[in-house]
Protein backbone atom coordinates (compact mmCIF):
# COMPACT_ATOMS: atom_id res chain seq x y z
CA UNK A 1 0.00 0.00 0.00
CA UNK A 2 0.92 3.63 -0.75
CA UNK A 3 1.41 5.81 2.00
CA UNK A 4 -1.70 6.82 3.62
CA UNK A 5 -2.55 9.99 5.36
CA UNK A 6 -5.80 10.75 6.03
CA UNK A 7 -7.35 14.17 6.23
CA UNK A 8 -9.82 14.52 8.73
CA UNK A 9 -9.87 18.11 9.17
CA UNK A 10 -10.99 17.86 5.51
CA UNK A 11 -14.11 15.25 6.28
CA UNK A 12 -14.66 17.42 9.54
CA UNK A 13 -15.40 20.29 7.53
CA UNK A 14 -18.40 18.87 5.62
CA UNK A 15 -20.31 18.00 9.09
CA UNK A 16 -22.01 21.00 10.87
CA UNK A 17 -22.16 19.03 13.95
CA UNK A 18 -18.61 19.27 13.89
CA UNK A 19 -18.40 22.78 14.62
CA UNK A 20 -20.03 22.12 17.95
CA UNK A 21 -18.96 22.93 21.33
CA UNK A 22 -19.95 21.86 24.96
CA UNK A 23 -17.61 23.40 28.08
CA UNK A 24 -16.17 24.65 25.28
CA UNK A 25 -14.51 22.04 23.89
CA UNK A 26 -15.14 20.52 20.87
CA UNK A 27 -18.04 17.71 20.76
CA UNK A 28 -16.06 14.43 20.51
CA UNK A 29 -18.57 12.39 18.62
CA UNK A 30 -17.81 8.66 20.21
CA UNK A 31 -21.30 7.61 19.64
CA UNK A 32 -20.85 6.37 16.35
CA UNK A 33 -21.93 2.89 16.70
CA UNK A 34 -25.36 4.27 18.23
CA UNK A 35 -25.33 6.63 14.49
CA UNK A 36 -22.86 8.60 13.08
CA UNK A 37 -23.76 12.72 12.14
CA UNK A 38 -23.99 13.18 8.20
CA UNK A 39 -22.11 15.89 6.07
CA UNK A 40 -23.81 18.98 4.68
CA UNK A 41 -24.33 17.14 1.10
CA UNK A 42 -27.16 14.93 3.13
CA UNK A 43 -29.03 17.62 4.69
CA UNK A 44 -28.83 19.46 1.22
CA UNK A 45 -30.28 16.42 -0.73
CA UNK A 46 -33.22 15.98 1.65
CA UNK A 47 -34.15 19.27 2.25
CA UNK A 48 -33.78 19.74 -1.54
CA UNK A 49 -36.00 17.20 -3.05
CA UNK A 50 -38.73 18.33 0.00
CA UNK A 51 -38.26 21.83 -1.23
CA UNK A 52 -38.48 21.28 -5.20
CA UNK A 53 -39.45 17.57 -5.82
CA UNK A 54 -41.87 16.48 -3.17
CA UNK A 55 -44.07 14.48 -4.83
CA UNK A 56 -44.98 10.76 -5.33
CA UNK A 57 -43.95 8.43 -8.12
CA UNK A 58 -46.16 7.90 -11.47
CA UNK A 59 -47.53 11.39 -12.09
CA UNK A 60 -47.78 13.06 -15.45
CA UNK A 61 -45.73 16.19 -14.23
CA UNK A 62 -42.03 17.38 -13.58
CA UNK A 63 -41.54 17.23 -9.76
CA UNK A 64 -43.35 13.48 -10.19
CA UNK A 65 -40.90 12.97 -13.39
CA UNK A 66 -37.88 13.24 -10.59
CA UNK A 67 -39.19 11.46 -7.76
CA UNK A 68 -39.32 8.64 -10.00
CA UNK A 69 -35.59 9.02 -11.01
CA UNK A 70 -34.89 9.55 -7.60
CA UNK A 71 -35.94 6.26 -6.67
CA UNK A 72 -33.70 4.70 -9.25
CA UNK A 73 -30.71 6.42 -8.64
CA UNK A 74 -31.48 5.23 -4.67
CA UNK A 75 -31.21 1.54 -5.92
CA UNK A 76 -28.01 2.21 -7.72
CA UNK A 77 -26.33 4.12 -5.34
CA UNK A 78 -27.46 1.48 -2.68
CA UNK A 79 -26.20 -1.45 -5.14
CA UNK A 80 -22.83 0.07 -5.59
CA UNK A 81 -22.52 0.64 -1.70
CA UNK A 82 -23.34 -3.07 -1.75
CA UNK A 83 -21.98 -4.76 -4.68
CA UNK A 84 -24.87 -6.16 -6.35
CA UNK A 85 -27.90 -5.29 -8.69
CA UNK A 86 -30.26 -2.54 -8.29
CA UNK A 87 -33.07 -4.97 -8.60
CA UNK A 88 -32.07 -6.80 -5.38
CA UNK A 89 -31.81 -3.85 -3.03
CA UNK A 90 -34.96 -1.91 -1.12
CA UNK A 91 -35.83 0.54 1.69
CA UNK A 92 -37.60 0.27 4.60
CA UNK A 93 -38.11 2.90 8.32
CA UNK A 94 -35.31 0.50 9.53
CA UNK A 95 -33.46 -2.69 9.43
CA UNK A 96 -35.29 -4.26 12.39
CA UNK A 97 -38.38 -3.41 10.01
CA UNK A 98 -36.67 -5.32 7.02
CA UNK A 99 -36.12 -8.58 9.80
CA UNK A 100 -39.58 -8.58 10.69
CA UNK A 101 -40.95 -8.30 6.78
CA UNK A 102 -38.10 -11.21 5.87
CA UNK A 103 -39.41 -13.77 8.70
CA UNK A 104 -43.26 -13.00 7.81
CA UNK A 105 -42.58 -14.03 4.44
CA UNK A 106 -40.14 -16.51 4.49
CA UNK A 107 -41.91 -18.58 7.21
CA UNK A 108 -44.57 -18.94 4.47
CA UNK A 109 -42.13 -21.64 3.00
CA UNK A 110 -41.64 -23.01 6.13
CA UNK A 111 -43.62 -26.15 8.41
CA UNK A 112 -43.65 -26.67 11.60
CA UNK A 113 -40.39 -28.48 13.10
CA UNK A 114 -38.12 -26.56 10.43
CA UNK A 115 -35.81 -25.17 11.99
CA UNK A 116 -34.24 -21.18 12.36
CA UNK A 117 -30.22 -20.51 13.60
CA UNK A 118 -29.76 -17.01 15.66
CA UNK A 119 -26.94 -16.29 17.27
CA UNK A 120 -25.72 -14.62 20.89
CA UNK A 121 -23.72 -12.00 19.50
CA UNK A 122 -26.39 -10.12 17.24
CA UNK A 123 -28.50 -7.05 17.98
CA UNK A 124 -31.80 -7.85 18.54
CA UNK A 125 -32.66 -6.56 14.93
CA UNK A 126 -31.25 -10.04 13.66
CA UNK A 127 -32.37 -12.21 16.09
CA UNK A 128 -36.19 -11.36 18.01
CA UNK A 129 -37.96 -11.29 14.70
CA UNK A 130 -36.77 -15.14 14.25
CA UNK A 131 -37.22 -16.35 17.71
CA UNK A 132 -40.99 -15.07 17.49
CA UNK A 133 -41.00 -17.93 15.07
CA UNK A 134 -41.24 -20.16 17.77
CA UNK A 135 -44.71 -19.02 18.43
CA UNK A 136 -45.55 -20.86 14.85
CA UNK A 137 -44.08 -23.92 15.85
CA UNK A 138 -41.11 -23.92 14.44
CA UNK A 139 -37.71 -24.53 16.48
CA UNK A 140 -35.51 -21.81 17.33
CA UNK A 141 -31.77 -22.52 18.38
CA UNK A 142 -29.07 -20.02 19.53
CA UNK A 143 -25.37 -20.35 18.99
CA UNK A 144 -23.53 -19.89 22.00
CA UNK A 145 -20.53 -16.89 22.20
CA UNK A 146 -17.67 -17.92 23.61
CA UNK A 147 -16.57 -15.09 26.60
CA UNK A 148 -13.47 -16.03 26.89
CA UNK A 149 -12.39 -15.28 23.14
CA UNK A 150 -15.59 -13.44 22.74
CA UNK A 151 -15.99 -14.95 19.32
CA UNK A 152 -18.79 -17.09 18.45
CA UNK A 153 -18.19 -20.75 18.37
CA UNK A 154 -18.00 -22.78 15.50
CA UNK A 155 -18.64 -25.99 16.91
CA UNK A 156 -21.45 -25.39 18.64
CA UNK A 157 -22.76 -23.96 15.82
CA UNK A 158 -22.17 -27.23 13.76
CA UNK A 159 -23.81 -28.81 16.16
CA UNK A 160 -26.83 -26.88 15.82
CA UNK A 161 -26.83 -26.76 11.82
CA UNK A 162 -29.28 -29.42 10.32
CA UNK A 163 -31.48 -30.76 7.62
CA UNK A 164 -34.43 -29.35 9.04
CA UNK A 165 -32.19 -25.79 9.36
CA UNK A 166 -33.92 -23.28 6.82
CA UNK A 167 -32.95 -19.86 8.06
CA UNK A 168 -29.53 -19.15 9.73
CA UNK A 169 -29.32 -15.39 10.90
CA UNK A 170 -26.05 -14.53 11.88
CA UNK A 171 -24.02 -11.15 12.73
CA UNK A 172 -21.29 -9.86 10.79
CA UNK A 173 -20.02 -7.54 13.63
CA UNK A 174 -21.28 -7.19 16.72
CA UNK A 175 -22.15 -3.49 17.66
CA UNK A 176 -21.55 -4.44 21.70
CA UNK A 177 -18.12 -5.28 21.75
CA UNK A 178 -16.40 -5.42 17.87
CA UNK A 179 -16.02 -9.24 17.09
CA UNK A 180 -15.74 -9.71 13.16
CA UNK A 181 -17.00 -12.80 12.23
CA UNK A 182 -15.76 -14.87 9.43
CA UNK A 183 -19.78 -15.07 8.04
CA UNK A 184 -18.86 -16.95 4.86
CA UNK A 185 -17.92 -19.99 6.54
CA UNK A 186 -20.73 -20.00 8.51
CA UNK A 187 -22.78 -19.06 5.50
CA UNK A 188 -21.10 -21.98 2.94
CA UNK A 189 -22.22 -24.17 5.74
CA UNK A 190 -25.40 -23.40 6.10
CA UNK A 191 -25.92 -23.80 2.27
CA UNK A 192 -24.74 -27.18 2.36
CA UNK A 193 -27.70 -28.34 4.42
CA UNK A 194 -30.18 -25.71 1.51
CA UNK A 195 -30.52 -22.82 5.01
CA UNK A 196 -31.52 -19.64 3.74
CA UNK A 197 -28.84 -16.73 5.18
CA UNK A 198 -29.27 -13.21 6.76
CA UNK A 199 -26.69 -11.41 7.92
CA UNK A 200 -26.80 -8.56 10.07
CA UNK A 201 -23.74 -5.74 8.80
CA UNK A 202 -25.37 -2.86 10.55
CA UNK A 203 -22.30 -2.17 12.72
CA UNK A 204 -19.91 -3.99 9.64
CA UNK A 205 -21.32 -1.86 6.96
CA UNK A 206 -20.29 1.84 8.59
CA UNK A 207 -16.42 0.79 8.96
CA UNK A 208 -14.98 -1.64 6.53
CA UNK A 209 -16.48 -2.49 2.74
CA UNK A 210 -19.24 -4.88 1.48
CA UNK A 211 -19.87 -7.67 -1.30
CA UNK A 212 -22.87 -9.68 -1.07
CA UNK A 213 -21.55 -11.66 -3.38
CA UNK A 214 -17.94 -12.24 -2.18
CA UNK A 215 -19.56 -13.96 0.92
CA UNK A 216 -22.70 -15.34 -0.97
CA UNK A 217 -24.96 -14.46 1.52
CA UNK A 218 -29.25 -14.74 0.97
CA UNK A 219 -29.95 -11.37 2.58
CA UNK A 220 -28.32 -8.90 4.19
CA UNK A 221 -29.43 -5.80 6.06
CA UNK A 222 -27.53 -2.62 7.27
CA UNK A 223 -28.91 1.08 8.06
CA UNK A 224 -27.47 4.24 6.49
CA UNK A 225 -27.97 6.09 9.28
CA UNK A 226 -25.22 3.95 11.02
CA UNK A 227 -22.89 5.20 7.30
CA UNK A 228 -23.70 9.18 7.32
CA UNK A 229 -26.85 8.90 6.38
CA UNK A 230 -30.46 9.26 7.07
CA UNK A 231 -32.59 7.19 9.51
CA UNK A 232 -33.52 4.40 7.18
CA UNK A 233 -33.27 0.64 6.25
CA UNK A 234 -31.32 -0.60 3.48
CA UNK A 235 -31.34 -4.29 1.97
CA UNK A 236 -30.39 -6.98 -0.14
CA UNK A 237 -31.88 -9.71 -1.07
CA UNK A 238 -30.90 -12.37 -3.78
CA UNK A 239 -32.79 -11.88 -6.77
CA UNK A 240 -33.85 -15.67 -7.14
CA UNK A 241 -34.53 -15.56 -3.58
CA UNK A 242 -36.59 -12.40 -4.06
CA UNK A 243 -38.71 -13.84 -6.86
CA UNK A 244 -39.55 -16.78 -4.85
CA UNK A 245 -41.53 -15.15 -2.12
CA UNK A 246 -44.63 -13.14 -1.56
CA UNK A 247 -44.32 -9.99 0.13
CA UNK A 248 -46.62 -8.00 2.56
CA UNK A 249 -47.16 -5.17 0.31
CA UNK A 250 -50.36 -3.27 0.71
CA UNK A 251 -51.67 -5.14 -2.20
CA UNK A 252 -49.42 -3.80 -4.85
CA UNK A 253 -48.34 -7.67 -5.15
CA UNK A 254 -49.38 -7.74 -8.90
CA UNK A 255 -46.95 -4.38 -9.85
CA UNK A 256 -44.02 -4.89 -6.98
CA UNK A 257 -41.32 -6.41 -9.10
CA UNK A 258 -37.68 -6.77 -7.84
CA UNK A 259 -36.82 -4.09 -5.50
CA UNK A 260 -39.98 -2.91 -5.28
CA UNK A 261 -41.05 -6.03 -3.50
CA UNK A 262 -39.15 -4.48 -0.51
CA UNK A 263 -41.63 -1.60 0.01
CA UNK A 264 -44.43 -1.83 1.91
CA UNK A 265 -46.05 1.20 0.64
CA UNK A 266 -44.78 4.89 -0.39
CA UNK A 267 -40.90 4.84 0.09
CA UNK A 268 -39.05 7.90 1.48
CA UNK A 269 -38.44 9.48 -1.40
CA UNK A 270 -36.37 12.62 0.45
CA UNK A 271 -34.75 10.00 2.57
CA UNK A 272 -33.02 7.97 -0.56
CA UNK A 273 -32.07 11.57 -1.34
CA UNK A 274 -30.00 11.98 1.35
CA UNK A 275 -29.02 7.85 1.01
CA UNK A 276 -27.91 8.50 -2.16
CA UNK A 277 -25.57 11.51 -1.17
CA UNK A 278 -24.04 9.39 1.68
CA UNK A 279 -22.65 7.04 -0.59
CA UNK A 280 -21.39 9.77 -3.15
CA UNK A 281 -19.87 10.94 0.71
CA UNK A 282 -17.74 7.91 0.96
CA UNK A 283 -16.79 7.74 -2.72
CA UNK A 284 -15.76 10.58 -2.75
CA UNK A 285 -13.01 9.95 0.00
CA UNK A 286 -12.57 6.89 -2.05
CA UNK A 287 -11.67 8.46 -4.92
CA UNK A 288 -8.60 10.66 -2.77
CA UNK A 289 -7.35 7.95 -1.79
CA UNK A 290 -7.62 4.91 -3.93
CA UNK A 291 -4.19 4.90 -5.09
CA UNK A 292 -3.33 3.76 -1.66
CA UNK A 293 -5.28 0.80 -2.34
CA UNK A 294 -4.35 -0.51 -6.12
CA UNK A 295 -3.50 -4.02 -5.35
CA UNK A 296 -7.10 -4.37 -3.60
CA UNK A 297 -9.51 -3.00 -5.78
CA UNK A 298 -8.28 -4.72 -9.51
CA UNK A 299 -11.14 -5.53 -10.78
CA UNK A 300 -13.33 -3.07 -10.03
CA UNK A 301 -14.60 0.37 -11.10
CA UNK A 302 -16.73 3.49 -11.16
CA UNK A 303 -18.49 4.68 -8.12
CA UNK A 304 -18.00 0.77 -7.06
CA UNK A 305 -14.17 1.22 -6.80
CA UNK A 306 -14.47 4.44 -4.66
CA UNK A 307 -17.13 3.12 -2.37
CA UNK A 308 -15.17 0.35 -1.02
CA UNK A 309 -11.24 2.43 -1.62
CA UNK A 310 -13.58 4.97 0.71
CA UNK A 311 -14.52 2.23 3.18
CA UNK A 312 -11.13 0.82 3.32
CA UNK A 313 -9.40 4.72 4.14
CA UNK A 314 -12.28 4.85 6.47
CA UNK A 315 -11.16 2.19 8.18
CA UNK A 316 -7.42 2.34 7.84
CA UNK A 317 -7.78 5.70 9.76
CA UNK A 318 -9.97 4.94 12.63
CA UNK A 319 -8.51 1.58 13.42
CA UNK A 320 -4.84 3.11 14.82
CA UNK A 321 -7.36 5.45 17.01
CA UNK A 322 -9.11 2.40 18.24
CA UNK A 323 -6.21 0.64 19.14
CA UNK A 324 -4.59 3.92 21.12
CA UNK A 325 -8.15 4.14 22.92
CA UNK A 326 -7.73 0.47 23.87
CA UNK A 327 -3.80 0.40 24.28
CA UNK A 328 -4.68 3.48 27.37
CA UNK A 329 -7.73 1.66 28.64
CA UNK A 330 -5.23 -1.86 29.08
CA UNK A 331 -2.96 0.25 31.71
CA UNK A 332 -5.55 1.96 33.93
CA UNK A 333 -6.14 -0.33 37.07
CA UNK A 334 -10.39 -1.06 37.18
CA UNK A 335 -10.61 -1.41 33.95
CA UNK A 336 -11.50 -4.05 32.08
CA UNK A 337 -11.93 -4.11 27.97
CA UNK A 338 -14.62 -6.38 26.26
CA UNK A 339 -14.03 -7.81 22.70
CA UNK A 340 -11.62 -9.77 20.51
CA UNK A 341 -8.03 -10.76 21.50
CA UNK A 342 -5.87 -7.94 19.57
CA UNK A 343 -4.78 -9.03 16.50
CA UNK A 344 -8.01 -10.34 15.68
CA UNK A 345 -10.00 -8.44 12.83
CA UNK A 346 -12.57 -5.85 15.05
CA UNK A 347 -14.23 -2.65 14.41
CA UNK A 348 -13.22 0.73 16.01
CA UNK A 349 -15.66 -0.05 18.68
CA UNK A 350 -14.17 0.12 22.49
CA UNK A 351 -16.22 -1.66 25.06
CA UNK A 352 -15.49 -1.47 28.57
CA UNK A 353 -16.64 -1.24 32.19
CA UNK A 354 -14.95 0.44 35.15
CA UNK A 355 -14.58 -1.08 38.97
CA UNK A 356 -16.84 0.94 41.11
CA UNK A 357 -18.68 3.18 39.05
CA UNK A 358 -21.57 2.01 36.68
CA UNK A 359 -21.66 2.24 32.80
CA UNK A 360 -24.78 5.49 33.40
CA UNK A 361 -22.12 6.99 35.52
CA UNK A 362 -19.34 6.72 33.91
CA UNK A 363 -21.15 8.11 30.42
CA UNK A 364 -23.17 10.88 32.48
CA UNK A 365 -19.10 12.64 33.39
CA UNK A 366 -18.37 12.14 29.67
CA UNK A 367 -21.64 13.39 28.02
CA UNK A 368 -21.06 16.56 30.65
CA UNK A 369 -17.98 17.32 28.87
CA UNK A 370 -19.03 17.18 25.46
CA UNK A 371 -17.94 13.41 25.03
CA UNK A 372 -20.69 11.34 23.53
CA UNK A 373 -20.84 7.53 24.63
CA UNK A 374 -23.52 4.69 25.46
CA UNK A 375 -24.55 2.58 27.94
CA UNK A 376 -25.99 -0.20 28.93
CA UNK A 377 -27.02 -3.47 26.31
CA UNK A 378 -27.28 -1.58 23.01
CA UNK A 379 -29.94 -4.06 22.36
CA UNK A 380 -27.19 -7.03 22.09
CA UNK A 381 -29.47 -8.38 25.20
CA UNK A 382 -27.74 -11.87 24.75
CA UNK A 383 -24.26 -11.04 24.33
CA UNK A 384 -24.31 -9.06 27.50
CA UNK A 385 -25.51 -11.89 29.38
CA UNK A 386 -23.07 -13.69 27.87
CA UNK A 387 -20.56 -11.55 29.05
CA UNK A 388 -22.23 -11.55 32.48
CA UNK A 389 -22.79 -8.43 32.65
CA UNK A 390 -26.72 -8.35 32.56
CA UNK A 391 -27.50 -7.11 36.60
CA UNK A 392 -24.44 -4.96 36.61
CA UNK A 393 -25.69 -2.02 33.91
CA UNK A 394 -24.24 -3.29 30.53
CA UNK A 395 -20.97 -1.74 29.02
CA UNK A 396 -19.50 1.48 28.56
CA UNK A 397 -19.36 1.95 24.45
CA UNK A 398 -16.55 4.39 22.47
CA UNK A 399 -16.99 3.70 18.63
CA UNK A 400 -14.79 6.23 16.05
CA UNK A 401 -16.01 7.44 12.88
CA UNK A 402 -13.54 9.43 10.36
CA UNK A 403 -14.51 12.74 11.81
CA UNK A 404 -13.12 11.34 14.96
CA UNK A 405 -9.95 13.45 15.88
CA UNK A 406 -6.60 12.18 18.38
CA UNK A 407 -7.47 14.50 20.53
CA UNK A 408 -10.96 13.18 21.14
CA UNK A 409 -9.28 10.05 22.07
CA UNK A 410 -6.60 12.05 24.39
CA UNK A 411 -9.17 13.73 26.21
CA UNK A 412 -11.41 10.58 26.68
CA UNK A 413 -8.41 8.67 28.10
CA UNK A 414 -7.55 11.62 30.69
CA UNK A 415 -11.30 11.69 31.46
CA UNK A 416 -11.18 8.10 32.39
CA UNK A 417 -8.51 8.42 34.27
CA UNK A 418 -8.96 11.15 36.38
CA UNK A 419 -12.52 9.13 37.08
CA UNK A 420 -10.63 6.12 37.95
CA UNK A 421 -8.41 8.33 40.21
CA UNK A 422 -4.93 7.63 38.58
Amino acid sequence: MKEFKFDVEAVRAQFPACQLKVAGEPIAYLDGPGGTQVPQRVLDAITGYLINDNANEGGNFGASHRTDEVENLAFAAAADFLGCSPQEVGFSNASTQHSYNFSVNIAKTMSPGDEVIITEIDHQCNSQPWRRLGELGFTVKTVRLDPETKQLDFDDYMSKLSDRTKVVAINWAANAIGTVTDVKRFIDAAHEVGAVTVVDAVHYAAHKPVDVKAIGTDVLLCSPYKCFGPHMGLAYMDEKLLASLSFNNAGAEDIAEGSRKFHMGTPQYELMCGMIEAVNFIADIGEKYADCFEDELQGLEGRRRNVVAGMMAIDEYEAPLAAKLRQALYEIPGVTVYGPAEGEERTPTVAFTMEGHTPEEVTEVFGARGINSWHGDFYAIETVAALGLADKGGLIRLGLAPYCTEYDIDRTIATIREIAGV
